[in-house]
């Protein structure tokens, strides 16, 4: 079926018509999104979309939100709609993309993921979480850390060593794990901020039903890279208004302060501005890749630019600012209470350059994704591995 411009406005307005946002609850306004495919519209019939170019969304989007509709993107459950669904949707089997999509758009069920390790972070490959099989079922036990959002999670990405036998890319597999199953512990870490976004998470003796294994068994690495491709576009590549995000608060900032203008400043400001411009036309295009599930290393060019450039926008800001900048506005203090989502832009500017330090550290640290893009982009020599086709369990550790 051939879906144009003109039959897309139709289906808007029908889903309007018959679920009124002024009168209609917000999550039944969302499954209603969900089941007439405008939740994401390139994603196939059935699974809340039309199969339609991902660019359409943004025409969705904006006649939904003229109307007042309930929207999804909160800031809630990033992990889950920018990497557990489209890695879902590419190894998932039919019956997993009907069990978990749906709950995951309308954000019935919050995601997160568990990858990193005290000992595996910018080395992913060497993860010692181990899953035994036991029957119908795996057991898993070991420790995940840097884990965003898991105290919020109903669900996570994890990536487990099932065979230490085979190198380490080799003896992984990737399951989806329940985080409200017996022994599965969230406990917090607090952060230079003074917040505690992030978790370390301990898993013993954790049951993950094999019907919860994405792709087969020792295929963890292939998919684990298609999650953090998809990250990567996800974090450095949204589709995004110009002048919006960190260099739309900045512009608005030195507009607001004209007696602090200085040339070096506004020359400063304006090579910031073009290079988020370029980021965000990239990210357009990246987004592309991403809708046909072909994100590919060029995400990883798209995150480091997006820290680099969050990292000199925020320390700008607080030039700009002078004294201002000092003050720390946050109203959650020094505490370990647990932030509700706030955009990046609507904290103050202390609180923003403070967060943007952990930018280059996040979803892949800025030092690794210079290594893919020297050796996946532009082809370069790789890097010495002596540990690449040793057994993981013979690996100094």
């Amino acid at each position: 079926m051939t879906i144009d411009l003109p039959e897309l406005r139709q289906r808007v307005a029908a889903l309007l018509a018959s679920h009124p946002p002024a009168t209609t609850e917000p999550l039944d306004f969302l499954r209603a999104r969900y089941d007439a495919g405008l939740a994401w519209v390139s994603y196939p019939e059935g699974h809340g979309g039309l199969d339609l170019p991902r660019e359409w969304q943004v025409e969705v989007d904006a006649l939904l939100a003229e109307a007042g509709a309930p929207d999804n993107r909160s800031g809630t459950n990033v992990i889950g709609l920018g990497m557990a669904a489209p890695t879902i949707l590419s190894f998932g089997t039919p019956e997993q993309r009907d069990r978990f999509l749906r709950p995951l758009w309308t954000g019935e069920e919050i995601w997160c993921q568990l990858f990193s390790e005290p000992g595996a972070g910018s080395d992913l490959a060497n993860v010692s979480t181990r899953a035994v099989r036991d029957g119908d079922a795996w057991v898993v036990n070991g420790q995940k850390v840097w884990t965003s959002g898991a105290h919020n999670a109903r669900f996570a990405i994890l990536l487990a060593r099932t065979d230490p036998d085979l190198p380490k890319h080799f003896g992984l597999t990737y399951f989806l794990c329940d985080m409200t199953d017996p022994g599965v512990d969230v406990r917090p870490l607090r952060q230079i901020t003074g917040e505690a976004e992030f978790n370390e998470v301990f898993l013993t003796d954790v049951r993950i039903p094999d019907s919860q294994r994405l792709a087969g068994v020792g295929e963890g690495w292939k998919v684990a890279n298609a999650t953090l491709n998809n990250e990567r576009v996800a974090i450095g590549g949204k589709a995004a208004a110009r002048e919006s995000g960190m260099i739309g608060r900045v512009a608005q900032t030195w507009r607001e302060h004209p007696e602090r203008q200085t040339i070096d400043l506004h020359d400063r400001l304006l090579r910031l501005w073009t290079d988020a411009e370029v980021a965000r036309i990239t990210g357009l295009r990246l987004g592309q890749k991403l809708a046909l599930g072909q994100p590919g290393p060029e995400g990883s060019a798209m995150k480091l630019a997006f820290a680099r450039i969050s990292q000199q926008l925020s320390g700008l800001e607080l030039e700009i600012l002078g004294e201002d900048g000092l003050r720390y506005e946050s109203d959650q203090g020094w505490t370990m209470v647990r932030p509700a989502y706030v955009s990046l832009t609507g904290r103050d500017a202390g609180y923003r350059y403070l967060r943007a330090k952990g930018n280059s550290i996040e979803g892949g640290t800025s030092e690794i994704l210079r290594n893919i893009v020297a050796e996946r982009v532009l082809g370069l020599p790789g890097e010495h591995r002596v540990d690449k086709d040793r057994p993981w369990k013979e690996l100094d550790r």
